[in-house]
Parts: C-alpha cells; structure tokens; sequence
C-alpha cells in the first residue's frame, strides 16, 4: 500500500479512534506526524503521544497517539480536516490564516519557523502550509 498523504492517514485514523473509543493507536513516525500530535496534545485535544522504535523488528520509528475524551466518553476532537493536500497544497500569509470555528477550534500551520497553531503563527506573524483544522 502506497501512502500519499501520511498526515490525511494520521487524521483517518485518529477520527476512526476517536469513534470506536480506543485509548490509542500507533502508527509509523514522522517528524511532521510528531509535531502535529504535540499541537493536539499542547491544545488539549489529546492525552498524549510517544514516538519509539518501531515494534516486531520493523525498520524506523512508531508514533502512538492516547486519545482524550470527556467524562461521559465522548471524544474531546469533534473534527478533524485536512487542509493542504499533496494534489492540492494551501497556503496562506499571516493575514489569512484561517480562524476555526470562530477562534473555538486550531488550524495547525506548517511555516518557516516549525508547525504551530494558526494563533501563534498570526502573532508571530508568519505564514506557511495549512495543515489541517481541528475543533
């Protein structure tokens, strides 16, 4: 199976997580898969992540997502979009990155200066690739 688009897999399988109430899920590492994570976890949207070796003698490395839900079991992530594709790249300057449900959800911006949010990107006032929106 050939993986286009690694991050459109993170959030697939993050949003099929979500649905079914695992507590995590793992899939192969990347850095940008890594950094995407760490803004879900910084935004409250997940419990945790942890990249390790990759299991079963397998080359490379493993990121495992825990996820996060309320106390009636709902989860904590209500959407999840990707934004930039890799047919169909999106980018935008500082004075348009995108708000997410009226400021209530997070854009994650890929820019110059590493991946943030689409609220530390406007104040440090850099613009890059959409990601992906999340609320």
């Amino acid at each position: 199976m050939s993986m286009t688009d690694p991050i459109a897999d993170l959030l697939t399988r993050l949003r099929n997580a979500a649905k079914a109430q695992h507590r995590d899920f793992t899939i192969p590492a990347s850095r940008l898969k890594a950094e995407v994570a760490r803004i879900l976890e910084e935004q409250g949207y997940i419990d945790g992540y942890d990249v390790h070796p990759a299991s079963g003698g397998r080359p490379g490395e493993e990121l495992t997502v825990t996820l996060k839900y309320t106390d009636d079991r709902r989860p904590v992530i209500s959407g999840l979009e990707r934004v930039s594709r890799p047919g169909q790249r999106t980018y935008v300057d500082h004075d348009h990155i995108p708000r997410v449900q009226g400021g209530m959800g997070t854009a994650i911006i890929s820019t110059s200066k590493g991946v943030m949010t689409g609220h530390d990107a406007r104040r440090e006032g850099v613009g890059g690739e959409v990601v992906a929106r999340v609320w």
